[in-house]
């Protein structure tokens, strides 16, 4: 392995058609390169889906009400009905592995016209009622002031929890909102805190394009009377969300006098199934990336070795003269290999370095970028892992081994005498 003749041999053997070798070695090369760009590219993408949901609560579900699918007690098929705020605590009794219960409803935006009014500006922004504990399952940081709570709820107060991007609309960089009313579908709100998103899940519109109200003060003010239009729910430390979910329906579906089997009527989404599944699909993607990173890299190794063979014509006579003297087969066999592992390791190691050089500048462009406030990349980080690299190491020695071993094969085939009789 060290003996300094036989690397001798092998340089010269490559430096002998150094525009074959370049071009030869290219294939490595691309297929190395494109297996740790596409690699890292899909794993930008994960760390940029990520860190816009890890805060979100996994353990969650999301109900709200349709129109019946089925004709049921008296009731016509295409009923409109809604859940109601009494529905809170009847659940908690029914169902005890829920852990947080908490209604949300919404009073959109109110067409294409300014819903609310500060001074001389305005905006048309979301309207939201919440209660205190949906920030434990889709959590926001409080940059200023406070969230709503129960006493906000109890006393049915007028103020209002504003989002960054409504700030930057209704109020000067450097001016304190709490204490400030806004003047929201003619009613006047104090606002009493300052809110930035956590996360990219986007329930009604964007928290930071939001405006929280008591849930309590929203079904007065809009003379909403009791109904609910959508209902969040967290399962217990190491329940499910599935069975809870579905005893969910049950109850609801029983209460509100729906046909147990209209899958129509009450919708819910699992967040839990859905962060499995997005799993999934980061799993597949890396899957993907490398099968055809794999594929790409083959292909420059079918070159190699396309050209070994070339090689090994071209010394049938060289070959000749080492048999002729003494070179066993196994000699033979080591050096051709030889060559073509040293041919692919160092153009795959360049790829490799490459690849990862240019993963480290597209991130660094990301974190020097300038972003806006509450604005999050989808994609962030990209970047291989150790085994990664590692692994790419190992599949480019194998894949070397592979591409010398059918010119190795056709080499220990020529025959002294017939290589020493080729012109």
């Amino acid at each position: 392995m060290f003996d300094i003749d036989r690397w001798n041999e092998i340089w010269n053997a490559l430096a002998k058609n150094k525009v074959r070798s370049l071009l030869t070695a290219f294939g490595v090369f691309w297929g190395i390169f494109m297996l740790i760009v596409m690699a890292g590219s899909g794993k930008g993408l994960q760390n940029g889906v990520s860190e816009g949901i890890a805060k979100f609560a996994a353990n969650s579900a999301f109900f709200w009400a349709e129109q019946t699918s089925e004709p049921y007690k008296g009731f016509k098929r295409g009923r409109n009905w809604h859940m109601d705020w009494e529905d809170l605590q009847y659940l908690k009794d029914k169902v005890p592995e829920i852990e947080y219960i908490t209604p949300k409803n919404f009073t959109g935006r109110f067409g294409n016209g300014s819903n609310v009014i500060r001074g001389k500006k305005n905006g048309t922004f979301n309207v939201k009622g919440d209660y205190p504990d949906y920030v434990k399952i889709d959590p926001a940081t409080v940059l200023k002031g406070r969230w709503i709570n129960d006493l906000d709820i109890r006393d049915k107060r007028k103020v209002c929890v504003i989002g960054e991007k409504v700030f930057e609309s209704l109020f000067e960089p450097k001016e304190d909102p709490l204490g400030q009313y806004l003047k929201i579908s003619g009613v006047y709100y104090q606002v009493v805190g300052l809110i930035r998103a956590e996360t990219q899940i986007n329930i009604n519109g964007r928290t930071e394009e939001s405006i929280s109200l008591p849930f309590s003060t929203m079904l007065q003010t809009y003379n909403m009377g009791n109904q609910v239009h959508f209902l969040a729910i967290t399962a217990k430390k190491g329940v499910p969300v599935s069975v809870v979910e579905d005893k969910v329906k049950e109850f609801i579906k029983k209460k509100h006098s729906i046909a147990p089997t209209d899958m129509q009527a009450l919708n819910s989404v699992n967040i839990e199934k859905e962060f499995k599944q997005m799993s999934g699909l980061f799993l597949g993607i890396q899957i993907l990336t490398w099968i055809v990173g794999i594929g790409t890299l083959m292909a420059g190794v079918i070159g190699v070795s396309n050209i070994m063979l070339v090689i090994i014509k071209e010394r049938t006579k060289e070959i000749g003269v080492q048999r002729a003297i003494g070179a066993t087969p196994r000699v033979i066999i080591g050096q051709i290999m030889l060559e073509s592992v040293v041919l692919t390791t160092v153009a795959g190691y360049i790829g490799l370095s490459m690849g990862v050089g240019l993963l480290e500048l597209v991130n660094r462009i990301i974190e020097s970028a300038p972003t806006k406030s509450g604005d999050r990349a989808f994609f962030a980080h990209p970047e291989v892992s150790l085994t990664v690299a590692v692994s790419a190491l190992v599949v480019l020695i194998i894949a070397g081994l592979f591409a010398g071993m059918i010119p190795a094969s056709r080499a220990i085939q020529i025959k002294p005498i017939d290589a020493l009789r080729e012109e």
